[in-house]
């Protein structure tokens, strides 16, 4: 911790988590630099449906990534809130998400996850396939279904312009270059080299090329995403983040106020290639069209591809690395969901005060430690 009122910061990266963090920084204070060559507009933050789901996401074993999903998303409305004080609109829903089972697996598994909720004391309602078409009235022939109040979503795109014009308002610089090198406390581009008091590296899945403590850890999971708009005729989008899984694939579609509905998401592995190929279009369309039929008549206005930044555990790495650089990566396909924690850990790292709730499972060196209490534990 730097315990620093006002310091020269550099943010490496200008996805949802760099932009959060610098304007964050700036308002508090101190003098931002970001450092991405296509800032709000270039990375996986761009392509993501906008879900903050920590329960939907939640399974057996993933607790710490469930606390600290949670934590970031009671913070979430004072993030909006103060972003709207600023003169900017992020998009944040207060409408619930909506599991659906279509078969005798599905369903079964939404039984394993709501019993696993209930246990650990979170909300989350299983209903008829009967009721949730009352809930939603253009879903196909679902079996069963899971409805979840507290996972709500947001406007990705609105939120990363919202982010990007705030922390210029407030005075955050923007070096459009790629930052090839960190050294330290020293950042590169092509055109020069500069020194500030601190670094933060919030470069998502390219994080693991510039930092040689996460060339291991932080690891690219290309994901496809479609664009759709309802058209005269069809039914609108529904009013609720809607997730499935159709024949072993899971698929997510999520509103947005203009009549557009996002549809993801693949996920594989395919290193730093952010092609979309027509098989992915092809299994996304058909397991939409399964979850909501109407998406058959909808206008496709977009394909996409991003990559998100995966980590060992489903847990983002926050914390010092052993140069002093501050990791805010690995966040996988939680970014929008974790941005406000990250943000308030990186200032109460500037501050030199306690982070918040959560974020000390998720220090970088966490592996290597766990290993080695492993070994510890082995040895007695």
């Amino acid at each position: 911790m730097i315990g620093m009122s006002r310091a020269d910061l550099a943010v490496v990266g200008a996805g949802v988590i760099g932009l959060a963090v610098a304007w964050k920084a700036a308002a508090a204070g101190h003098h931002v630099t970001v450092f991405d060559p296509e800032p709000a507009c270039g990375g996986a933050s761009w392509v993501a449906g906008g879900m903050l789901a920590p329960v939907a996401e939640a399974w057996p074993g993933e607790e710490v990534a469930l606390a600290l999903g949670e934590e970031s998303l009671r913070r979430w409305p004072r993030f909006a809130r103060e972003l709207r004080s600023e003169g900017f609109d992020c998009g944040l829903s207060e409408q619930g998400t909506i599991i659906a089972a279509f078969d005798h697996a599905d369903a079964e598994q939404l039984d394993i996850l709501e019993r696993y909720l209930a246990g650990i004391g979170r909300q989350a309602t299983l209903v008829t396939g009967r009721r949730l078409r009352r809930t939603e009235p253009g879903l196909g022939a679902v079996r069963s279904g899971l409805l979840v109040p507290s996972d709500v979503f947001v406007d990705n795109r609105r939120l990363l312009k919202a982010l990007l014009e705030a922390a210029r308002s407030r005075g955050a610089e923007f070096v459009c270059e790629t930052a090839v090198r960190l050294d330290g406390h020293s950042v590169a581009t092509a055109s020069r080299t500069r020194r500030f008091d601190a670094v933060v590296l919030a470069a998502g899945a390219y994080s693991g090329r510039l930092h040689p403590e996460l060339e291991t850890s932080v690891h690219p999971l290309k994901g496809e995403v479609l664009r759709l708009r309802a058209r005269r005729g069809t039914l609108p989008p529904p009013r609720h983040t809607v997730r499935a899984v159709s024949e072993g694939r899971p698929v997510y579609l999520v509103p947005r106020d203009d009549g557009e509905l996002v549809l993801g998401a693949t996920q594989y592995e395919a290193g730093f290639d952010t092609t979309v190929t027509a098989r992915g279009v092809r299994e996304l369309i058909e397991a939409a069209e399964r979850v909501f039929p109407s998406v058959a008549e909808y206008e496709l206005i977009e394909t996409a591809a991003g990559l998100r930044a995966g980590s060992s555990d489903n847990v983002p790495y926050l914390g010092p690395l052993h140069d002093g650089v501050y990791a805010a990566t690995g966040h996988h396909r939680n970014g929008l969901l974790l941005a406000p924690v990250t943000a308030d850990a990186v200032l109460a790292w500037l501050s030199g005060t306690r982070p918040p709730e959560g974020t000390e499972r998720a220090r970088p060196d966490r592996d290597t430690s766990e290993e080695h209490a492993d070994a510890s534990v082995r040895q007695r």
